[in-house]
C-alpha cells in the first residue's frame, strides 16, 4: 500500500511546499516524480519569465557559463545550475536564477528534475540572483532571511536594473542570519566559490585573483580573433616570400645580362618558374662564373 503525495499548492498564488522527509521516504518512486512534475509546473509560470526579459536571462545564463567553463579548467567538482526546483523538505519550492552545490558531479546527461535536499543529502552552497524587473522585495528582502535560515552559506542578488551588487554570508556553523558582504575596492568577495564579484561596464563579473573568468562567447572571440592574426601573419609572410623569390630570379636573369650570357626562352622560362628559393640562390651563384646559362642552372650543385 502506498501513501498519496500531500497537496502541493494549499492555496492559490501560493508556492508548492515539498514534503517532509518522512513523507518523501514513505513515497514510491512514481510518486516522486510526481511531485516534482507539479513543484516544476507551479515554479514555471510564463508570465513571470516574460516579466523578466531577455536581459535577465543573458545575465544569469553567462555567470553559469563563465562559472562552469572555470571550475571544469581548474578540475574542482562543483554542480552549477540556472532555475532548477529546489525542495528543502517541509519548506516552499523554489528555483534560483543560479546556484552552485559542493562537491557534487554534474553528469552530462544529468537525470535530475530538481534538485531534492533529502536525495542529495545536502542543500545549497552559493545562490545568486539576477533582480531586472521582478520583485525587489522577494529578492531583497524575503530571500535574504529564507536563505539564511536555510543554511545556505552565500546568498549574492545582481541588481541590473540598479547596477548594484548585495553579497551576505552566513557567518559560524549554527548562524540563521546573514552578514552583508562588505566590498573590497569594489570586490564581493565568495569564500564558497573562491571568486570576486564585480560590477563592470554594465554587467556582472567574475575573477579568481587578478584574473577575470571569461565565458563561452568570449573565448570563441579570442580564438576567432588569434586564428585571423595567425592567418594574416601567413598571409604576410607568403607576401614576403613571393617578393623574395621574384628579386631572386630577377637577380639570376640580371647578373646573366650583365655579363653578357645569352638566356634563351627556355631558361628564361624556368628561371622565372621557379619557385626554389635555394635553386634560385644557388643559379644566383654560378651566374656570377660560368659561360653560358646552362652552366648557370645546372642541376648540379
Amino acid at each position: 500500500m502506498t501513501t498519496k503525495a500531500p497537496p502541493l499548492a494549499p492555496a492559490p498564488g501560493s508556492l508548492p511546499i515539498a514534503p517532509t522527509e518522512q513523507e518523501w521516504h514513505r513515497m514510491t518512486v512514481d510518486e516522486r516524480e510526481q511531485v516534482q512534475l507539479k513543484v516544476l509546473a507551479a515554479l514555471s509560470d510564463p508570465r513571470d519569465l516574460m516579466s523578466e526579459g531577455r536581459p535577465h536571462k543573458r545575465a544569469k545564463t553567462r555567470a553559469l557559463d563563465m562559472l562552469g567553463l572555470h571550475f571544469k579548467a581548474l578540475g574542482r567538482v562543483v554542480y552549477l545550475a540556472e532555475e532548477m526546483a529546489v525542495m528543502y523538505p517541509g519548506e516552499e519550492a523554489f528555483s534560483p536564477d543560479v546556484f552552485a552545490a559542493l562537491d557534487v558531479v554534474q553528469p552530462d546527461d544529468d537525470p535530475r528534475l530538481a534538485w531534492v535536499v533529502v536525495d542529495e543529502h545536502k542543500g545549497l552552497d552559493f545562490v545568486l540572483e539576477v533582480l531586472h524587473r521582478g520583485d525587489r522585495n522577494k529578492d531583497l528582502v524575503m530571500n535574504v532571511e529564507r536563505y539564511a535560515r536555510l543554511g545556505i552559506p552565500e546568498y549574492f542578488i545582481y541588481d541590473r536594473a540598479r547596477q548594484q551588487m548585495h553579497g551576505y554570508r552566513l557567518v559560524g556553523p549554527n548562524a540563521q542570519r546573514y552578514q552583508r558582504i562588505v566590498p573590497q575596492a569594489g570586490r564581493y568577495g565568495s569564500a564558497v566559490l573562491g571568486l570576486d564579484l564585480v560590477i563592470q561596464g554594465g554587467s556582472l563579473r567574475f575573477y579568481y585573483g587578478i584574473g577575470e573568468l571569461i565565458g563561452s562567447d568570449d573565448l570563441i572571440g579570442r580564438l576567432t580573433g588569434m586564428v585571423e592574426d595567425l592567418e594574416a601573419k601567413a598571409e604576410a609572410a607568403e607576401a614576403r616570400v613571393d617578393q623574395a623569390l621574384k628579386g631572386l630570379r630577377a637577380a639570376v636573369l640580371a647578373v646573366l645580362g650583365a655579363r653578357g650570357i645569352d638566356c634563351p626562352d627556355e631558361a628564361r622560362d624556368r628561371v622565372m618558374s621557379c619557385d626554389d628559393p635555394a635553386a634560385l640562390q644557388r643559379w644566383l651563384s654560378r651566374a656570377t662564373s660560368v659561360g653560358s646559362a646552362t652552366e648557370a642552372l645546372s642541376v648540379e650543385p
